[in-house]
């Protein structure tokens, strides 16, 4: 068992559809649905093996917006072109590409739903 301090997230959702185009056009990705019936989930692309997992969630009495937690998302090597993306998509920039050396850099975006999100690069 891995000790890691997160290894799931979930980010709420009032569309599932157009909040799956949302991060797929802006990841360049494409998210799945669960294996699992019943579950009204997209799945974030990962390997659970090797390390977190999460999806976007519809369910009742989980309401999407600002104020929430805040998780980030690896895109590695992408930052600036899933920044770029991101307006055209229906989202807004919140954080532009920002040094926090020793650790790589971030931006952090609003979600057409009003879900603040962090993106993460090491370059």
């Amino acid at each position: 068992m891995k000790n890691n301090a997160l290894n799931w997230f979930e980010i709420f959702t009032n569309d599932l559809a157009k909040a799956t185009e949302f991060y797929n056009t802006i990841l360049n990705t494409t998210l799945v649905p669960p294996s699992t019936a019943g579950c009204n989930m997209s799945i974030f692309p990962s390997d659970l093996d090797k390390g977190v997992g999460g999806a976007l969630t519809q369910m009742e009495g989980c309401k999407p917006g600002p104020g929430g937690t805040l998780i980030y998302l690896n895109v590695e090597g992408d930052l600036d072109g899933v920044l770029s993306r991101i307006p055209a998509a229906g989202g807004k920039v919140v954080k532009e590409r920002f040094d926090i050396t020793p650790h790589g850099f971030i931006g952090i975006f609003s979600d057409p739903e009003g879900n603040v999100v962090g993106l993460h690069s090491m370059s």
